[in-house]
């Protein structure tokens, strides 16, 4: 079949955009990411003074990077639409989000969609795959403290109990509200078959869209974080409860991304952006923590029933182009996700006139020294 001259127009397009972004983007982290790591170097005195500052500092900072990759995906046309509960008004309690996982374009997602919740990304801890740690962002979750797991059977108790230290040792210390976990250990595509033999043997729902959830890691998060007397009222809605102590976990947020035709977004499309301005949906269900059962059994069951949840509202989804309505809606309401173009710009602008200044640093240093 011969090319036109109007697709080989839209391939070279295509290409050329795509060369661009990516020059950018290895710049982006060429300057962003050490300067990160300088700046908390030569703070270290204050986290040794004032732990508490030195944290805040850095969870501003890890916010900062965050949205320079949200920026990549927003700018290449990929966009945010959200439903169900509205996650703003819990963005200042201790909450734990349990996610969908079909890619590793789920993680941009987030990223991009919690920028304007408050301080949640300042203040978020992430649990992800231990492969991240080898990638250009591994050095920045590894000083933030998300923990990277690792996963088989051969790992699993191990990894539990690393977790545990790690939730002990970080998530107060540096003041942490919120825990992202992926429970079904994988992706979508390489869990599924797995999965739906592992339902079929045990009389479980056959599901095609999500994945039978694993127990360890949310059954740690819990025990560790829940205080003893839980509060099972939205922020705001008890205002004379003290601020100075904290009150444990107090929410879980299950929440449901699903991408347009089943078609999910990689990171190298967040990157290169080759593909057309997509609308991701992100959907969210608060449960107060005083509903969440604490025995394993019953707490299986409990994680398992949030999952049948997310097939069907993922089936709906698929069908109808929409999430279908909360309990007491008429008709389901979304919300557009936004970011503001100018603090980008901003926030861009920082990172390489810090890269800029660094450099000249560094060079000093070296032509003082040699």
């Amino acid at each position: 079949m011969a090319v036109t001259l109007e697709q080989a127009q839209r391939v070279g397009y295509t290409l050329l955009k795509g060369l661009l972004r990516f020059s950018f983007m290895v710049a982006n982290n060429l300057v962003a990411i050490p300067s990160y790591i300088l700046y908390l170097i030569i703070l270290q005195p204050l986290r040794l003074l004032d732990s508490k500052r030195f944290w805040y500092i850095e969870g501003v900072l890890f916010k900062w990077l965050l949205a320079m990759v949200a920026s990549w995906g927003w700018w290449a046309g990929y966009t945010v639409v959200e439903w169900g509960d509205d996650v703003k008004v819990v963005s200042e309690d201790e909450a734990m989000m349990l996610v969908n996982h079909q890619a590793t374009g789920d993680v941009c997602t987030l990223m991009m969609c919690l920028q304007d919740k408050g301080t949640v990304v300042r203040q978020m801890m992430w649990l992800m795959d231990h492969i991240f740690k080898y990638t250009n962002f591994g050095i920045v979750s590894l000083i933030h403290g998300d923990f990277f797991i690792k996963q088989g059977k051969a790992h699993r108790d191990q990894q539990l109990v690393l977790l545990k230290e790690h939730l002990d040792k970080h998530y107060r210390s540096r003041d942490r509200k919120w825990i992202v976990l992926f429970p079904e250990g994988g992706f979508l595509r390489k869990r599924r078959e797995t999965s739906q033999a592992f339902a079929k043997k045990n009389n479980l729902p056959f599901l095609t869209h999500v994945t039978l959830p694993r127990l360890g890691a949310t059954q740690v998060i819990l025990k560790s974080l829940v205080a003893q007397q839980e509060n099972g009222t939205p922020a705001g809605g008890d205002a004379m409860v003290a601020e100075s102590k904290s009150k444990g976990l107090q929410w879980v947020i299950d929440t449901t991304i699903a991408y347009p035709n089943e078609e999910p977004i990689d990171i190298q499309t967040w990157i290169l952006g080759y593909r057309r301005p997509t609308v991701t949906h992100v959907h969210y269900r608060i449960f107060p923590i005083k509903d969440v059962p604490a025995q394993p059994e019953a707490l299986t069951d409990w994680l398992y029933q949030r999952f049948i949840e997310k097939e069907d509202l993922l089936s709906h989804f698929y069908k109808t182009g929409a999430f279908p309505p909360l309990q007491g809606q008429a008709k389901a309401i979304s919300r557009e996700m936004t970011l503001n173009n100018l603090w980008l710009i901003v926030i861009q602008s920082l990172a390489f006139l810090s890269g800029v200044m660094w450099y000249c640093i560094l060079q000093y240093f070296y032509h003082c020294l040699f």
